[in-house]
């Protein structure tokens, strides 16, 4: 049998002070702990790459921008160790746009589940298309949106973050998504998004690298502590992750 933990690829091309990463899976972009290990690495290096003064994060496909973990993946973590390892992968990408001292675009064309939701939260200004709607489905499968959940109410704050974290079956549109905050801007078509990305993200790369790093330090002011922060919350899915609530609710999911 196929493993899918080893398909997907995170792809970097730099172009006119410009770094966009790329990263693609056959799963609906979901992401296995390889991938966000390759992500992570990804952004650091466009972070201390002078030749780029801006980064554009996207997905691959049409209408899926990032369905999150990777079922396969979870279903075969078997020991606390494991799930807190690949629980700490969204924890360092987060962190990693985070620290990342050029400002990160999000480009997000379809819809964004769960550690999908969570990236586009961290990035630092958000595109998408009408059909990016947004869920954090983590409760239906007895986990729960703890590593992304302060990326995503920093960005939406905490009434909108427990409406998305409660209500976990239920789609929000990417019009409600835009008016918490999350999106900056939503467009009818892919191709009149990635044209207004396109625009900012040069225009930014005109401007001033060290002005922009101290602006996007700024923006981040308060927190400084996530990485003990997202690794404690780690801890908390690895825990989860192993009832076998969690391994029933996610196998039925796996069997529509």
């Amino acid at each position: 049998m196929e493993d899918k933990t080893l398909l997907g690829s995170i792809t970097t091309v730099v172009a006119g002070g410009i770094a966009t990463i790329t990263f693609a899976h056959p799963a609906h972009n979901s992401l296995p702990g390889r991938l966000l290990a390759e992500l992570r690495d990804a952004i650091t290096a466009a972070g201390a790459d002078e030749a780029c003064r801006v980064v554009v994060l996207q997905s691959a496909g049409e209408r899926s921008f990032c369905a999150g973990a990777s079922f396969d993946e979870l279903l075969a973590i078997d020991n606390l160790a494991q799930g807190e390892r690949f629980f700490l992968g969204f924890a360092q990408v987060i962190n990693a746009l985070r620290q990342c001292p050029k400002f990160v675009l999000g480009q997000v064309q379809g819809k964004a589940i769960g550690g999908g939701v969570g990236l586009a939260a961290a990035t630092d200004y958000c595109f998408a298309t009408s059909f990016a709607a947004i869920k954090l489905s983590e409760l239906a499968v007895g986990i729960g949106p703890f590593v992304i959940g302060p990326a995503v109410a920093r960005k939406i704050g905490q009434a909108a973050f427990q409406q998305l974290a409660i209500n976990a079956t239920a789609f929000q549109s990417a019009e409600w998504a835009r008016e918490k905050g999350l999106y900056q801007a939503v467009f009818a078509s892919a191709a009149e998004m990635k044209t207004a990305v396109q625009a900012l993200a040069t225009q930014l790369a005109q401007m001033s690298p060290t002005a922009m790093a101290e602006l996007k330090r700024v923006c981040w002011e308060g927190t400084e502590n996530w990485e003990e922060l997202l690794t404690q919350r780690a801890r908390i899915s690895g825990q989860l992750v192993l009832s076998d609530f969690t391994r029933d609710a996610i196998a039925a999911f796996k069997s529509k």
